[in-house]
Formats: C-alpha cells, sequence, structure tokens
C-alpha cells in the first residue's frame, strides 16, 4: 500500500464541507423524497455539530501553539537555572576558601592582641589589610550567593510554575481532541444514514451546492481525493467482485470531499445498485471517470464541471466494505470499459 501525503487542513476542510451540507436544502427534499421527516432533523444536527465542531477545532489550533510557546518558555528557564545552578556552586566553593584562609591567619582575634603577639608591629598592620580585604571580599561573596540563591529559588518556581500550566494545557488539548473526533465521527455517520435511505428507496435526495475552496489548480488534471491511502488496486482477485476490481479505491473517511479529476461534464448521478451513490463525468477524447460509494452529491446531471471541483463527499453506499471512494476510468459512460486508472492519470500528470 502507498501513502500519499498528509494535509493538517483535512479536518478543516471536512468541517467545512459537512456546514454546507446541513445549511442548505437539497434540491430534492420534498414529502416523497427519501428519508423525509428524519432528513431536516438530521441535518439540523449536523448543522449543529459542525458549529461545536469548528470552534472546537479553533481552540485546539491556538492551545496547540500556545503549548508549544510555553514549552519552548519552560526550556528556555531550565537552561537559565542550569547555568545559575552552577554559578551558585563556584560563588559556595569561593565561601569556603576565604573563611578556610581566615581561619588560618587568625581571623577573630581582637587587632590590639594581634599587635601585642607581634613580632613585627608594620608586618602585623599590611596583614591586617589583606584580611580586611578578605573580609570585604567575602561579604560580597555572601551577598552574590544570597541573591544568587534568591533568584535560583524564583526561576525554578517559574519553571515548576510553566511546567504545571502546559501539562494542564495538555491535558485539555487532549480531552478537547478527544470531544471533536468523536462528533466528526457521529455527524459522518449521520449523513451516511441519509445515504443509505437514498440508495434503498433507489433515488437521489439531489445535488447540495458545496461552496467551492479557494483553490488555484496550475494543472489540468488532479487527484481525486485530495488526502487518502490507496487501497484495492485495478485488476485486483477477490470475492467482492464478479471478475476483477474495476478501479482505484481510494480508502477515506466518510464525508471527505471529491474532486473531480479534470474539465468535463457530469453525464450521469445515480443512487441505486452496487455502486451506491456514484457520478460520471465524460471528459475530452472520450473517457470517462466514475466516482462511487459516496454519501451525498454536489452536482447534477448535465452541469459543467473544473479540475479540483468538489463532486460530492466519500461514503460507503452500495456494495462497499467500508468508507472509501471506487474511482473508475472507462472509455465509456458505461461499465465493462475501465483501464487502469493509476496508469491513465500519470499520462495526465498525475502521480498518486
Amino acid at each position: 500500500m502507498r501513502f500519499a501525503r498528509r494535509h493538517p487542513l483535512l479536518t478543516a476542510v471536512l468541517l467545512c464541507a459537512l456546514a454546507v451540507l446541513a445549511a442548505r436544502p437539497a434540491d430534492g427534499d420534498g414529502p416523497h423524497a427519501p428519508g423525509h421527516g428524519s432528513a431536516s432533523g438530521i441535518s439540523a444536527e449536523v448543522a449543529r455539530l459542525y458549529e461545536e465542531a469548528a470552534t472546537a477545532t479553533e481552540r485546539y489550533e491556538e492551545g496547540r501553539r500556545e503549548a508549544e510557546r510555553q514549552r519552548a518558555r519552560a526550556h528556555r528557564l531550565e537552561q537559565r537555572l542550569d547555568r545559575e545552578r552552577r554559578e551558585t556552586a563556584g560563588l559556595r566553593e569561593d565561601l569556603g576558601r576565604i573563611a578556610s584562609s581566615q581561619y588560618r591567619d587568625g581571623g577573630g582575634l581582637p587587632l590590639t592582641a594581634h599587635m601585642l603577639l607581634a613580632d613585627d608591629p608594620d608586618e602585623l598592620m599590611r596583614g591586617q589589610r589583606v584580611v580586611q580585604q578578605a573580609e570585604v571580599s567575602l561579604d560580597k561573596a555572601i551577598d552574590r550567593s544570597e541573591r544568587a540563591e534568591a533568584r535560583l529559588a524564583r526561576d525554578e518556581a517559574r519553571a515548576a510554575a510553566a511546567w504545571r500550566r502546559l501539562e494542564k494545557r495538555n491535558a485539555e488539548l487532549a480531552d478537547l481532541r478527544q470531544g471533536i473526533e468523536a462528533k466528526l465521527e457521529a455527524a459522518r455517520w449521520k449523513l451516511q444514514g441519509h445515504a443509505d435511505a437514498s440508495v434503498a428507496a433507489g433515488a437521489c435526495r439531489g445535488a447540495v451546492r458545496l461552496d467551492q475552496p479557494e483553490t488555484r489548480f496550475t494543472s489540468r488534471w488532479v487527484a481525486p481525493v485530495e488526502t487518502y491511502e490507496l487501497s484495492a488496486s485495478y485488476g485486483s482477485g477477490g470475492a467482492r467482485w464478479a471478475n476483477r476490481h474495476t478501479g482505484q479505491d481510494f480508502a477515506v473517511p466518510i464525508g471527505t470531499p471529491v474532486r473531480a479529476v479534470g474539465t468535463g461534464e457530469v453525464v450521469k448521478v445515480s443512487c441505486s445498485g452496487a455502486f451506491g451513490i456514484e457520478i460520471v463525468i465524460r471528459h475530452a477524447g472520450g473517457y470517462h471517470t466514475q466516482y462511487a460509494h459516496l454519501a451525498a452529491v454536489a452536482v447534477d446531471q448535465g452541469d459543467r464541471v473544473t479540475p479540483g471541483q468538489w463532486i460530492g463527499q466519500s461514503g460507503t453506499s452500495g456494495n462497499s466494505t467500508g468508507p472509501h471512494l471506487h474511482f473508475e476510468v472507462r472509455v465509456t459512460p458505461e461499465t465493462g470499459s475501465a483501464v487502469d486508472p493509476v496508469s491513465w492519470l500519470a499520462r495526465h500528470g498525475v502521480s498518486l
């Protein structure tokens, strides 16, 4: 299995798609439309979940950036504390040497007693000046040590508080992320439930006009989904297919925006059969692309599409063992005329 590049904007793209799905009424809604009576309630719930998830996603991204900034600040504090600890240890060694020197020189006796006991008073006075200088040095060293100890204690407290804040933020972000994923999963399956109802009724609900992303493709051809894992390939054998697999499967979550791979015209929108909800597009040169097992469509038959335009959302409708997009390239609109889609896309400059 080959893997494509991951994009951090996938969640935001999915949320936008779900929001538009909830906000816009479907063209085919009516008293006899599949799923009527529950569709409006599902749409309202998806809209509510979108609002909550969008807000939570924004908070999560900002919190994640703040956590990284806090981690960097805490790391700098730790480095500063290491320097201060080394400096304090050096000051303590200086204090020990000065104190030992004073003790050896008789520090602590009154100056008069030293003069009475001294053989050479002048020499004594010179020595006394050295002692006084040593005492001054000692006082300064003690003062520096006390300041260093206070600074060290203050910075250690700041570092500990910074790490506590970071740990709290990380715990909050973990809970937030878990909540987002749970809400998204629930929204995806509600969307899929509506798709299953349409397939069971054998009639499409109608196009949900998705707001298109602001993207500018420099190439004439693109992959049918932005982020994916390749699963079943063209020509694969197995009990799931009558003969051989006729397309390339892209493993993607339910609700992932599906894109037109190139300029063309929608010649078929169907919501029944083994392919579930499917779209077929005719391109220049007589080739056709099929997008199957969808959860929703965003185009109608006869629409013109451009490269990268969102035409629907992936799902697991029809004869499907799990969420994925079945992408097929044919020389006619009908089944039985498929060619290898990976090679076909490669000839058009799209490497999967």
